[in-house]
């Protein structure tokens, strides 16, 4: 790969999906995009660029999704869904008594282990929020790991990774050495493709949105502008999650941290009361009514 052709990637990672590389990140060119070029039967990565210069569409959004495509696990960090099952849920619940109905956004899904996690703590929770309806919306840019997500299929690693026993016996069905999530679980949840340098507006206002581990990859400005974009979707008493590494401090007001919740973070619209975790927060018990 020649120095140009780095340049040439690093521009079009930038202008398609927000990924920023420094100069040093060739290795992890070369990594994700040499099995690329062989898979097409092409030489090599000089090779590869050529193509793509050639407007080679398809092979630009391969490319593209060999180098945003981030690996994933259940209840990943396990801190977050924490804080959703014994923070954010609450006040939720409380707040929304009236109208019955939550809308969440999982921001860069991958895989789709993320918003399976947050469905499976909603089903454990029975009887409390039987009769409301909860949708769970899933985005992400690569519709290769979208097909996977809606399939609800792991491998045997997978779902070793962060996924509670339990929880495995109770919403996996077993075939072969995979693992297929139920369908009750698959159906709380709506896939969609989304670019978010892309306005995404239509998705309409949420309650809660999860959107972790993608901005870091993001420079200073691009983050700001989803920040500011996410804040006129968020409600005015809703949540935002972010990821251990990522912050709003220092970049924008829109969000203001929660006190003692790290990666939690509500709009800086109106001036909302400190929500303390409810008493046995942590046994509740919930189902939720599958999305539609």
């Amino acid at each position: 790969m020649t120095p140009a052709d780095y340049e040439y990637l690093r521009k079009l990672l930038k202008d398609r999906s927000g990924l920023v590389l420094s100069t040093d990140k060739q290795y992890l060119v070369e990594s994700r995009l040499l099995p690329l070029a062989r898979k097409t039967n092409l030489a090599g990565i000089s090779e590869l660029v050529t193509k793509m210069k050639s407007g080679a569409e398809p092979m630009i959004v391969d490319v593209v999704e060999a180098m945003t495509t981030n690996e994933t696990f259940f209840f990943r960090d396990k801190v977050p869904f924490d804080h959703f099952k014994e923070t954010i849920l609450p006040a939720l619940l409380q707040a929304r008594s009236a109208r019955k109905s939550i809308r969440i956004w999982c921001a860069a899904c991958s895989t789709g282990q993320e918003p399976y996690s947050l469905a499976m703590i909603l089903k454990e929770m029975g009887g409390t929020i039987a009769g409301w309806r909860v949708d769970i919306v899933a985005t992400d840019l690569s519709q290769e790991v979208l097909e996977k997500s809606k399939a609800g299929i792991f491998s045997q690693f997978e779902v070793q990774r962060g996924l509670p026993i339990q929880m495995l016996v109770k919403y996996f069905k077993q075939t072969g050495e995979l693992w297929q999530i139920n369908p009750e679980i698959r159906s709380m949840v709506q896939f969609k493709q989304l670019n978010l340098l892309q306005d995404f507006a239509h998705l309409g206002s949420f309650d809660l949105i999860f959107c972790r581990n993608v901005l870091i990859y993001f420079d200073q400005e691009t983050k700001v502008a989803i920040f500011n974009r996410l804040a006129k979707l968020n409600e005015a008493d809703g949540f935002l999650v972010l990821g251990a590494a990522e912050t709003v401090v220092g970049l924008t007001d829109v969000y203001k941290p929660l006190a003692d919740r790290r990666g939690v973070y509500r709009p800086n619209l109106v001036k909302s009361p400190s929500i303390a975790p409810a008493a046995g927060a942590g046994s509740i018990k919930v189902a939720a009514q599958a999305a539609r």
